[in-house]
């Protein structure tokens, strides 16, 4: 038996980076307990049943399914054996006021079908786009994404393959250098705001979300992205892993700069070799850690970064299906820099909006009574520092502003149709995930806050605490989280070892 055999860890939060993490450890034969605050595990992949309709709270696109399986690979098992992943197509359908339509693919044979329509003369740019985004992806996913970056010498190594890609300017303008379609540079930035990016000024390195979509597909778990998350959770079990939930952790318990365990709000208490927290940043620091100098000094440093805007979501069941809606559509509205200023600089709450639709009972009908659909319609929103509005009064009256359009888009009838429906809020990610400012991404990732200038994977003064998730290097999403997972793993198991 190895030395990290003969140790144990807790890690705090069983959202998709801590339940990746926590696996990787129990593969190790590192003793691991996962404690969750809520009453189901999945973090912000939440999910709720109501009315006979399967809800995820989200995320819902899973990409790089190869990094999901490489979780069951450790152990000799197989995804399969829990998970079902089913192929989405089109990736995307993007709409646009004026009525044009763009069906987002990996199929050469269609995508040029598709950029041709929509915007002709920009297939060779788009073709020189991809080259580029085939770079980045090599240089800041496949070789940095799982990389700690504990020391400023760390980023100087990483910075002349940043240079080279030009890091420092944004995703849209990176792609604005390609083609000349104000539409096709809509769809081939928009995928920033997936991990809680703004395209007009988050790192060109994100441009390899479109190499990576590319490769590895975008998929669906049967059953809803929960069925992910159980099928981590099973994984984790079989391998001897333990679970609490609904029993919040209310401090890191911490002596001469080394964690020596956790409490809980039952009263529970665990003394750990090593603790790693997947719970919001701010709360990490703030408030598990408030009684050290390492918290305070934390919590004053993250104070004063950027985070990432918030989400309103409006989850609906309809009477009805609908084949022509395809699983994931964006509804481009009638602005786009000034509506991203709007929310991320200004704070305001905008007349006008882009619509992100998820429609999973079109690919699973699983997720809704016969003869009837799933959706859920979601746009981006300020974070409470920035809009402190009550969501109490302002959430019912924007839940309609947003089902109206999505009626005058796609479903004329749509409030007839409806059978079920709720909303969240900015609150609710405050108040249910911890989020500081309620953000839905953890911090803004321009390039200031990215790699070494990101929260690290092990604390810098606490020798043997550790974090993971969307806070940490390298981001938020399902496949940031994992590969942060992947990075402290890495750290812990070493470091259990010595």
């Amino acid at each position: 038996m190895s030395r990290a055999q003969a140790k144990t860890a807790c890690v705090i939060g069983a959202g998709f980076g801590g339940l990746a993490l926590a696996i990787r450890l129990q593969s190790a034969g590192v003793a691991t307990t996962l404690v969750e605050a809520r009453d189901k595990p999945g973090g912000r992949a939440y999910f709720w049943q109501r009315d006979g309709f399967t809800f995820d709270a989200g995320p819902t696109v899973i990409t790089d399914p190869a990094c999901l399986e490489e979780l069951w690979a450790l152990s000799g098992q197989t995804l399969a054996d829990d998970v079902e992943l089913v192929p989405v197509a089109p990736f995307y359908r993007l709409s646009w006021p004026d009525g044009t339509s763009f069906d987002y693919s990996n199929d050469d044979a269609k995508l040029r079908a598709e950029i041709e329509r929509v915007a002709p003369g920009d297939w060779e740019g788009y073709r020189a786009f991809l080259a580029y985004s085939a770079g980045v992806y090599e240089e800041g996913y496949v070789k940095l994404g799982a990389k700690p970056f504990l020391h400023f010498t760390d980023m100087i190594k990483a910075a002349s393959a940043l240079m080279r890609y030009q890091a420092w300017r944004s995703v849209h303008s990176v792609v604005s250098g390609f083609v000349d379609s104000p539409k096709l540079r809509e769809a081939l930035s928009f995928h920033t705001l997936l991990v809680g990016g703004n395209p007009f000024s988050t790192s060109a390195i994100y441009a390899l979300i479109h190499k990576l979509e590319r490769d590895g597909g975008v998929w669906w778990a049967r059953g809803g992205t929960n069925r992910l998350i159980a099928g981590m959770v099973a994984l984790f079990e079989r391998l001897g892993g333990a679970v609490r939930l609904s029993d919040p952790v209310t401090r890191i318990a911490v002596d001469d700069r080394r964690a020596t365990g956790v409490e809980t709000a039952s009263g529970w208490r665990g003394a750990f070799d090593a603790v790693a927290s997947n719970a919001d940043l701010m709360h990490s620091y703030r408030d598990l850690l408030g009684l050290t100098a390492r918290g305070r000094q934390q919590e004053k440093s993250l104070a004063k970064k950027r985070f990432s805007p918030s989400l309103f979501v409006v989850h609906f069941g309809i009477k009805g299906t609908w084949p022509g809606i395809p699983h994931h559509s964006i509804l481009f509205g009638p602005r786009w820099r000034g509506l991203l200023a709007d929310i991320y600089d200004h704070g305001v709450l905008p007349q006008d909006f882009s619509i992100y639709l998820h429609h999973p009972s079109v690919t699973d009908p699983s997720m809704a009574p016969d003869g009837h659909s799933a959706f859920y319609a979601l746009v981006p929103v300020p974070h409470l520092g920035k809009l402190p509005v009550d969501w109490e009064a302002v959430g019912p009256v924007l839940a309609k502003r947003v089902l109206d359009e999505v009626g005058r888009r796609l479903i004329p009838d749509i409030h007839a149709r409806i059978v079920t429906r709720f909303h969240y809020t900015p609150n609710d990610f405050a108040h249910d995930l911890g989020a500081h400012l309620g953000s839905a991404f953890s911090l803004d990732p321009v390039l200031t806050q990215s790699a070494w200038f990101r929260a690290h994977n092990r604390d810098d003064t606490i020798g043997n605490l550790y974090f993971v998730g969307a806070g940490t290097h390298p981001g938020a999403g399902i496949p940031g989280v994992v590969a942060s997972a992947k990075a402290t793993a890495g750290l812990m198991i070493g470091d259990l070892s010595r």
